[in-house]
């Protein structure tokens, strides 16, 4: 039963950890990478998509990404849709394929996006404490009803603190490591 709380609480802050990553990865550090377009929607025969489904994207260079359009009437719509991303792109159309330079960062919008890290990071680590409490009112939940002794909930407790210490540690660690990939010209 304690085991049970434990692993599920591990998977739950792996999950917590897996999303910091996929949002980091969202932020730019003034390298192109095809994961910057991912949340663009285009309209596609009355339905929104994702930019992936109606083209190939690619990093051609560090500081340009070349979008590959499959069909040639939807070069249009997916030019239109990255220009109104709130992304600042100015896309170049050259027949079904675009190219999309990245301007290099500002000082003053590399410390923005230091800001943004740390604010996903903060809230990466409220997810994890929740998760946390949540583990500890199970197993609090379980030495109330008498299925468990304090001794048994108190090495729990101390588990899943260690768990929570842990990911807390790799919070930290991915944060730093997006600071300075942000923050180096």
């Amino acid at each position: 039963m304690l085991t049970e709380i434990q692993q599920d609480a591990k998977e739950r802050m792996d999950k917590s950890l897996d999303s910091l990553e996929n949002n980091f990865s969202k932020i730019r550090a003034g390298r192109a990478h095809p994961s910057l377009l991912e949340q663009i929607q285009v309209e596609y025969y009355g339905s929104m998509v994702p930019l992936s489904q109606v083209g190939n994207i690619v990093a051609e260079d560090s500081h340009t990404l070349k979008v590959s359009v499959w069909e040639k009437d939807m070069c249009a719509p997916v030019e239109k849709a990255i220009m109104t991303s709130d992304l600042g792109l100015n896309p170049q159309s050259m027949g079904q394929v675009i190219r999309i330079p990245l301007p290099p960062l500002t000082e003053e919008r590399r410390r923005e996006l230091v800001r943004v890290v740390k604010d996903e990071a903060e809230q990466a680590k409220v997810a994890i404490r929740n998760i946390r409490r949540d583990a500890n009112s199970d197993c609090k939940e379980l030495l109330k009803e008498k299925e468990i002794s304090e001794d048994e909930a108190r090495k729990a407790e101390d588990n899943i603190q260690k768990i929570t210490d842990d990911h807390v540690k790799s919070i930290d660690d991915k944060l730093n490591q997006k600071e300075n990939s942000l923050l180096e010209i």
